[in-house]
């Protein structure tokens, strides 16, 4: 099985090298199968990962896109352990086995993890993305932030090795239960090319959409919406090849996805089975200050890979810089003025300034390969989350970060696998003097503010990983890993809602996570097999709870104990008709109070199947279904009400349908139905939130058709 598996590395990399993520050609589909990249920061056979994985490929991509752009959709359903989709721009609660994951664009952190706003999901079109590739578990690999593992979006290569090729694709969504003010359009295009040794790629997105309806054909509700909601993504690729072995490459993404509505929402009560959703409202009554969601989040990045910079040396350095501005919905209950109970609208603003240097060397033992994979990383992030007016809710926070590692990779007699790993980091994150603001939940209900003195907190942090896998048969390959992971994410949280004067009184602390893996992979002949078991620990959560005095989240630091498992199931029935399937289960507890975690770590039981079937070289059809079962873990308060994120969630399944017909070698139609069979139900999210505004059912039937030429 190894030495297959090297084969089909060597297919995408040059004699006597190893790839990195954005190696210079391109993965065929039927090979994305087999290859990680992002474990462990160097392309290497998924046969050879004591973890479990999952790549989704760009056929996957594409069939998804039919029925819908957004991410956090695409990834609950073919991501066993994440949590189901939200149906909104936020992926708040859609968690990877009980955490949050970090999200990146070919390594690069998206996630604010300073003050962790859950937009980071909505960061890239997935028009431009070649591959999503998804590490599971606690990894401190890419530093902090990865409590829950890793999403790692590898962005499309330049293909044509001479005149320019690319697409142009429009489309047109809309609702099948009610169509008025429901149409939405969106524009695709992409050209690469290659001009000597400059290759380049630019992609360029334009979407609109119209009101989002139910199944009763109402509007959903607005609060992290997409009804109005006017996305664009920019995005450039250039690779200068000074020879076979020396690549210099520039990347530039652009990305604002934001709600341009004058809807206004009829609040409802989940406790009373009462909706959130949507109507026309007078000027005074709708949706108050700036468009809410990304505003124009910008990504540069600069990489220098050497193949060969020794005879068994290969370097990677990488140069990043992102800026990014989230604006969040205007709430009547984050502030209170002097003048009056007015409320406020919050932004995360967030600077990071990066730079890497990998290097993999190789070396042949008798009987053993060994490949070690070391070097530094040092990054400044600068986040905040002020009001739109001006007035200061996070300060900022000048986190600087150096860290260095080593991974080790040994491959004994072609079927043995052991993996051993150490990171060290070094992080001073500083914080001027600030005061908290006088936050209200009614107007005669308010917290007092107070003044908190700054400083700089050092953290110091060792973080090993281990692992083994046994290639024993291609019908059974057992692994274990032990993995941790340094997470200090979510301070601006504990910041806002400080009670202390001083911040070195706060409990700033980083969490340390325990993960440990079992599993096993089976391949038979036209079926493969995966099943892994799953437990997490922390010392110090990172949690946090609805205090109902005072209207805002506050920090749980409480010991944390996760627990879960999942399978997969991938069958080729014949040449033309594939399914794949999937099922996972998480649980978790607060285990100093012998207490479950709610829904905004813990998600309910998910099944997924996805059926996919070429009928021919010109009709092809897919058939996607998502299962998300009962959780029903918490009693109501002493008013009879459930309370914060532990509502009960009831299950609920969809289905979804594709499909594409080439006309021609140039032109192809397609369509794409969401919800085809119009269930009427809450997301996970929607019922186990009982906050204000968040009780919003699921979309209705949804229907998009397309068209697309190349040239």
């Amino acid at each position: 099985m190894l030495k297959t598996s090297f084969c089909l590395i060597a297919v995408a990399v040059s004699t006597n090298t190893l790839a990195d993520e954005n190696n210079k050609n391109e993965y065929a589909s039927e090979q994305l199968e087999h290859v990680i990249v992002s474990g462990s920061r160097i392309s290497e056979s998924i046969d050879e990962v004591p973890a479990s994985i999952t790549v989704i490929n760009q056929q996957q991509i594409q069939q998804h896109l039919k029925v819908s752009s957004e991410l956090g959709s695409l990834l609950a359903q073919m991501v066993p352990g994440l949590a189901p989709d939200t149906g909104s721009s936020s992926n708040s609660g859609q968690t990877l086995r009980g955490r949050a994951p970090l999200i990146m664009i070919d390594g690069v952190p998206q996630s604010t993890p300073l003050r962790n706003g859950s937009l980071g999901i909505k960061t890239l079109d997935a028009s431009a993305i070649a591959r999503i590739e998804v590490i599971k578990g606690a990894t401190s690999i890419y530093g902090n932030g990865a409590s829950g593992g890793i999403i790692n979006y590898i962005t499309k290569q330049a293909r044509s090795d001479g005149k320019p090729e690319g697409e142009i694709s429009i489309s047109s969504r809309f609702s099948a239960v009610k169509l008025a003010e429901s149409g939405g359009g969106r524009i695709s295009a992409a050209v690469n090319g290659k001009i000597d040794k400059l290759s380049y790629l630019l992609t360029a997105n334009y979407e609109e959409n119209g009101v989002q309806r139910d199944a009763q054909g109402d509007i959903l509700g607005l609060q992290y919406g997409l009804s109005d909601s006017e996305t664009q993504n920019y995005f450039t690729k250039l690779s200068y090849d000074f020879d076979d072995e020396k690549q210099l490459q520039f990347s530039y993404n652009f990305y604002s996805s934001q709600q341009k509505t004058d809807l206004g929402d009829i609040t409802g009560d989940g406790n009373i089975g009462e909706k959130t959703y949507a109507i026309h409202v007078p000027t005074e009554l709708q949706k108050q200050g700036k468009p809410q969601g990304p505003d124009g989040n910008v990504n540069i990045t600069l990489k220098y890979v050497d193949y060969a910079l020794f005879e068994n040396t290969q370097m990677t350095l990488d140069l990043y810089k992102q800026d990014i501005e989230n604006v969040f919905f205007f709430s009547t209950n984050l502030a209170n003025l002097d003048e009056g109970y007015t409320g406020g609208q919050s932004v995360i603003k967030s600077e990071k300034q990066g730079a890497r240097a990998t290097f993999n060397s190789q070396f042949d033992f008798e009987n053993v390969a060994a490949t070690l994979i070391y070097g530094i990383d040092a990054l400044n992030d600068k986040t905040s989350q002020p009001l739109v007016d001006g007035r200061v809710w996070v300060p900022e926070m000048d986190m600087e970060s150096v860290a260095g590692f080593l991974q080790t990779k040994w491959v004994i007699n072609d079927d043995i696998i052991v993996k051993a790993g150490v990171r060290n980091e070094s992080i001073d994150l500083s914080v001027s003097d600030y005061q908290t603001l006088k936050l209200c939940r009614t107007p005669s209900q308010c917290s007092v503010p107070l003044n908190v003195r700054g400083d700089t907190i050092n953290y110091d942090a060792t973080t090993y990983n281990a692992g083994i896998k046994y290639n024993l048969t291609d019908v059974f390959s057992p692994f274990f890993s032990y993995s941790q992971g340094s997470d200090i994410s979510d301070i601006g949280r504990l910041l806002r809602a400080a009670t202390v004067d001083d911040i070195a009184l706060i409990q700033t602390q980083a969490s340390i996570i325990d993960n440990y893996e079992v599993g096993f992979t089976s391949q038979f002949e036209n079926v493969r097999f995966e099943f892994a078991l799953y437990r997490s620990t922390s010392e110090l959560g990172t949690s946090n709870e609805f205090n109902e005095v005072t209207g805002v989240y506050e920090p749980v630091r409480a010991p944390q104990e996760i627990w879960g498992y999942e399978g997969l199931v991938n069958f080729t029935i014949n040449q033309d008709l594939k399914l794949s399937a999937t099922y996972s289960y998480v649980e978790g507890k607060n285990t100093e109070a012998d207490e479950y975690l709610g829904a905004k770590q813990i998600s309910p039981p998910k099944a997924t199947a996805n059926l996919t079937w070429q009928t021919n070289e010109k009709l092809s059809l897919a058939m996607s279904f998502l299962y998300v079962g009962d959780r029903k873990r918490f009693d109501k308060n002493a008013q009879g009400q459930y309370s914060g994120d532990q509502g009960p969630v009831s299950s609920y399944n969809t289905f979804n349908l594709s499909g594409q017909y080439n006309v021609n070698a140039r032109w192809s139609g397609y369509f794409g139905i969401e919800n085809l069979f119009n269930s009427d139900y809450y997301p996970a999210r929607a019922q186990s939130y009982t906050y204000g505004g968040y009780n919003i059912k699921g979309l209705g039937t949804t229907a998009t058709l397309g068209a697309k030429y190349r040239f």
